[in-house]
């Protein structure tokens, strides 16, 4: 029989990912409980139940970012970078977008997508090339060695999530995925201009 995914086990997964690395020396994280405790000492309408999901997920979140900025780092390519290099992909063959939709979608000025185009162009990552049939428009197009670079950061990604998630069943991460899906689609639901980031990263 399958066992009901729970706490215990979401606090599980939590306890094997790595600090951040930006921790001050000697700091020590509260657990999940010691800060729910907190703030229901100081907040008296919390809902304990509620606030360890928000919680969980947000400290994960944390945990799972510093992790992918390692892999990212390894292959010589920031997050930034590899956030245009999902969105070309993503956009599929032959990998070509201009920067002004790439700027929506990663939620960016034109000057700060201008700023990081230059960056991976010089890096051999993308090219940018005047539009044959409207030379107004500028393509920016995957390179051979940018998608090299996406590939092996998913080769990378790909290991790390399936450690991440090996203590769970293949219900359990179905049903795990289902309940986060529901809770994405009401965010996008309150929030629809919230797509991409809000804030330049670079």
């Amino acid at each position: 029989m399958t066992k009901n995914f729970n706490a215990n086990d979401f606090r599980a997964i939590l306890r094997r990912m790595p600090e951040p690395s930006d921790a001050p020396a000697g700091h020590s994280e509260p657990s999940l409980e010691e800060q729910i405790a907190a703030y229901q000492r100081e907040f008296r309408d919390l809902d304990p139940q509620v606030e360890q999901v928000v919680s969980a997920l947000q400290r994960l979140n944390r945990r799972m970012n510093v992790a992918y900025g390692r892999q990212t780092a390894t292959l010589g390519i920031s997050n930034a970078e590899w956030e245009v290099l999902k969105a070309l992909v993503v956009s599929g063959a032959p990998y070509r977008m201009g920067p002004g939709e790439l700027a929506k979608r990663l939620g960016l000025t034109p000057a700060a997508m201008t700023h990081r185009i230059d960056r991976m162009a010089s890096e051999g990552l993308v090219t940018r090339e005047r539009d044959e049939t409207n030379r107004v428009r500028v393509i920016v197009e995957l390179t051979h060695e940018g998608r090299e670079k996406w590939l092996e950061a998913m080769r990378m990604a790909s290991v790390f999530e399936e450690d991440l998630l090996q203590d769970l069943s293949g219900e359990q991460r179905r049903i795990l995925g289902d309940a986060l899906t529901r809770l994405l689609r009401r965010v996008e639901e309150a929030q629809p201009d919230a797509e991409g980031r809000l804030s330049d990263l670079d």
